[in-house]
């Protein structure tokens, strides 16, 4: 039986790390503002331990998912700092964006894809693409900068096309058919659909 919010909350707690691991997922599932502050406890004490990176995730991304903005601070501190798991960073690109949707979208995808952190500008574009975020045309164009000078078979173009979608300007069709015709099948897959105008359904892990 799946765990209740008071469950999951409670064992954030717990001495091992799967079960916390377990607890933030439900969390991350549950998106229930109320988890926040235990969820922001919770990370500050499992960043501790280097080992627990996958744990980390799930609760970053819970944070993300629970809409719990207090931690914002907090996770753009993570960001700064080194993980051997990049994953840890997707997460908080993620999570950032999402926290800071819908006025302040532009100015942290902008910070994610300014930090130098491939693995943050991943989980920052993810964001915009899983929540469909409208983007200005600066953001759009500094987006595209971003991405121009990667190798044609770099992920990173992964999410920005699946995002793209619908949006006009010439810059972003002519970002998309390059893309479509790239040689990574994933990649070229989600462009296909955003220059059809669909976006697809994705579950990040």
């Amino acid at each position: 039986m799946a765990l209740t919010l008071d469950e999951a909350v409670e064992q954030l707690g717990h001495r091992f790390s799967p079960k916390r691991r377990s607890a933030a997922t439900r969390l991350r599932r549950l998106a229930d503002p109320v988890a926040g502050p235990a969820l922001t406890e919770a990370l500050e004490r499992e960043v501790r331990d280097s080992r627990a990176w996958e744990t980390q995730y799930q609760m970053v991304m819970a944070l993300g998912m629970c809409g719990h903005r207090p931690v914002l601070g907090l996770l753009r501190n993570l960001a700064q700092r080194p993980f051997e798991a990049t994953m840890v960073y997707t997460a908080l690109g993620d999570a950032i964006v999402r926290l800071s949707a819908p006025e302040g979208t532009p100015e942290s995808l902008r910070w994610c894809l300014d930090s130098g952190t491939q693995m943050l500008a991943d989980g920052a574009l993810r964001a915009v693409a899983m929540q469909r975020l409208c983007l200005d045309t600066a953001t759009i164009d500094h987006v595209l900068d971003f991405l121009e000078p990667l190798d044609p078979h770099d992920g990173l173009r992964f999410w920005a096309a699946a995002a793209a979608a619908g949006r006009p300007g010439s810059q972003v069709t002519r970002f998309l058919h390059e893309c479509a015709a790239g040689p990574r099948s994933d990649v070229a897959t989600a462009a296909a659909s955003s220059l059809q105008g669909k976006y697809r359904t994705y579950t990040p892990l």
